[in-house]
């Protein structure tokens, strides 16, 4: 096979940025750069952009942030869209996306079903030479850019479960991110694996459709409630003047949100003072008991346990039968509450008093293989399912990096540099692979961050490196390996101090066969990690090499 480097065909675009990946960080990147003056384009596989909300189109599909919170800080935008809910689904989020891009017009610079496959150095120009395929006809055509920004999110790999007999079933399988686009489920026997967010939503929206479902769970989930209030165009107006302090105001806090940790020690409290506290926040819906709670949740396992009991007695009410009661919330902890993220939900818990729906825990039963009309489980038994639903999430953080044929200078793929564990400076840019650079990437906040947040924070960075390198007439920047080793044992310490290790869970790789278990998403918090950055900025971008 012939090398990117010495392929003969023409190069189709020749750029200062390729950006790989059509969500917020990726949109908000190819607006700001443009405006910059840089010759930029920006790749998206899929036909329209989005990022998660493009391909995640299941039904219940449904942002867990408030959407004063999710949504890009550009006046031009918010000053005009109305949202019609608090916590908005799937549809009106692409519709969302394709306001944007028509309001700043970027769809001429946005090539829509275009996957990055593979991509190599050029070391004598400091140019990423990339391939790319069209979706639609499978042709393959190759761009040159001085940058190559891997926008790719947490959630752009699907993590499919290696279950025999897969291949025989003669029903409908797919995964919840490959959910077939108007995909009716009445009157279907369904069975739905995995019980995480995407689970979860799929299970309380499609119960009271389907003819039966099985729910097969192996971890349960600590489920939140999900207060959606409506709102017409009034209410947005109204929003709209806490806009601005908003976006002033979010990267003080630990998760970019409009709400902060409450870091009184728990301590110092009376256990009335907690307990209201809890009620308080209980009420207030959404992620802020976890986001917006005591500080001392993610430090101190007992805090955790406390938290937990609070929840289970909130929750178990809800649930008819005690010996499922027992397996969706049960007495004892099965992880510390807060290492895992918690799904919001309305009506899941409910789901499972329907005498059509019945709860399979893989842990005593597990599924033994597919067949062609079903699910076999250990103790024999065949259920027969007109539907296989697979919520069995993602491949996090370097799944989409590591899927694309990206090789370094020192002549490995990231799946293969990564294969004894992640190695990044500030989860920015890992060394070996020059001109290269991260947003919500493995070893940034990410996953513990609000998305649109980190987006353009992350960005700015970004971007005003590349705007340092033009100004300086500089044409490379890489990690150091030093920079690794620093960032590396600060990553550990800050770890170490918390409960994430405490749980098995896609924080921790560790839902990833094969993968080493280790927490890929910055626990320190927002401010601290743009502290961080901003540190090297400051001191000539220390950690990296620029040339």
């Amino acid at each position: 096979m012939v090398s990117l480097l010495e392929d003969t065909r023409p190069v189709t675009e020749e750029l200062d940025v390729l950006v790989v990946g059509g969500g917020f960080a990726g949109v908000y990147a190819l607006e700001r750069l443009r405006a910059l003056g840089f010759t930029v384009k920006l790749y998206e596989a899929g036909s329209e952009a989005g990022g998660v909300w493009h391909w995640n189109q299941y039904p219940g599909a449904r942002v867990d942030t408030e959407a004063t919170a999710y949504q890009f800080s550009d006046e031009r935008i918010w000053k005009e869209w109305d949202w019609s809910e608090m916590f908005p689904g799937q549809e009106e989020l692409q519709e969302y996306f394709r306001f944007v891009v028509d309001k700043l017009e970027l769809g001429p610079e946005i090539s829509y079903s275009t996957r990055v496959v593979a991509a190599r150095f050029d070391t004598s120009h400091d140019q990423w030479v990339v391939e790319s395929r069209n979706e639609n006809t499978g042709e393959t055509s190759l761009t040159r850019a001085r940058f190559f920004l891997p926008m790719l999110g947490t959630g752009s790999k699907k993590l499919i479960p290696n279950i025999a007999g897969r291949d025989t079933f003669k029903g409908d399988i797919f995964h919840t991110a490959e959910w077939p686009k108007g995909y009716d489920m009445r009157g279907k026997r369904v069975a739905v694996i995995g019980t995480g967010a995407s689970g979860v939503q799929v299970i309380q929206s499609i119960a009271p459709q389907v003819e039966s479902m099985t729910v097969f769970q192996r971890t349960p989930s600590m489920t939140l409630p999900m207060y959606s209030a409506k709102l017409d165009h009034a209410a947005n107006e109204e929003l709209r003047k806490s806009y601005p302090k908003f976006f002033e105001f979010r990267n003080q806090t630990f998760g970019g949100l409009a709400y902060d940790l409450v870091y009184k020690p728990t301590a110092e409290m009376t256990d009335e003072e907690f307990t209201e506290g809890l009620e308080k926040l209980y009420a207030e819906g959404g992620l802020q008991i976890w986001l917006g709670g005591y500080a001392d949740l993610f430090f101190d396992v007992e805090v955790s346990n406390r938290i937990y009991r609070f929840w289970r007695d909130k929750t178990r009410g809800r649930i008819k039968d005690p010996v499922l009661a027992e397996k969706l919330v049960p007495t004892e902890p099965p992880y510390p509450f807060g290492s895992k993220r918690c799904p919001l939900e309305y009506t899941y818990y409910e789901a499972f008093n329907q005498d059509n729906v019945e709860l399979v825990d893989v842990n005593d039963n597990r599924i033994d293989h597919i067949y062609e009309n079903g699910i076999v489980t250990a103790d024999g038994v065949e259920r027969e399912f007109d539907v296989i639903v697979l919520a069995t999430g993602f491949d996090s953080f370097t799944g989409g990096l590591c899927d694309i044929d990206i090789v370094g200078t020192n002549g490995e793929t990231f799946g293969e540099t990564y294969a004894n564990g992640v190695h990044t400076f500030l989860g920015r840019a890992t060394s070996g692979f020059p001109n290269i650079l991260f947003v919500y990437g493995p070893q940034s906040p990410s996953a513990f961050c609000n998305g649109p947040t980190c987006a353009e924070l992350e960005g700015d960075w970004v971007i005003d490196c590349l705007v340092s390198m033009r100004e300086r007439d500089l044409t490379r920047i890489e990690a150091t390996p030093e920079g690794e080793k620093e960032w590396q044992q600060h990553f550990e310490e800050v770890t170490a101090a918390t409960i994430f290790p405490l749980a098995d869970s896609w924080y921790m790789n560790a839902n990833v066969p094969g993968k080493k278990r280790e927490l890929l998403a910055y626990p320190g918090g927002l401010a601290q990690y743009l502290k961080k950055n901003q540190e090297s900025a400051e001191n000539g971008y220390a950690g990296f090499v620029r040339t």
